[in-house]
């Protein structure tokens, strides 16, 4: 097949699973259904993925629609090894549990960005803390 350059390359990923990491920090995953010139996606089946330490839980989204300037990467499952015990295997939770430990870190990095300012600021210097998925816009 030849090298089509820029976003003709996703037709060839039309119906497969894909894991699609957004620039929000958000990962989603679901069967890429439609593909355009400006690598906007339409997911199907898509759930959110949300990781904390070894512990992962996934909220069902439906039918995702993704704007190609959101995509940071993107690439397929392979369904034969999705569910296959790996040596880096991680535990599946509710999404109460994993909504709930989500929350926890976030807390637990503005009080370490805090104490770390405040640290900064007594010696004369200011501190910025690095800038996340929720700080892009």
């Amino acid at each position: 097949m030849a090298n089509i350059p820029g976003a003709a390359q996703l037709f060839d990923e039309l119906d497969k699973k894909l894991m699609v990491y957004l620039r929000d920090g958000r990962t989603l995953i679901g069967y890429l259904r439609s593909v355009d010139q400006f690598a906007n996606l339409v997911l199907h089946r898509t759930i959110e993925r949300i990781h904390v330490g070894d512990r992962y839980g996934d909220i069902d989204r439906g039918v995702f629609v993704i704007r190609g300037e959101n995509v940071v990467l993107l690439g397929e499952i392979d369904e034969a090894r999705e569910h296959a015990p790996s040596a880096a295997s991680l535990t599946k939770v509710s999404i109460e549990e994993i909504l709930e430990a989500q929350r926890v870190e976030q807390e637990r990095k503005q009080e370490q960005d805090m104490l770390r300012s405040r640290f900064m600021k007594e010696r004369g210097l200011q501190y910025m803390a690095e800038i996340g998925p929720d700080d892009m816009y």
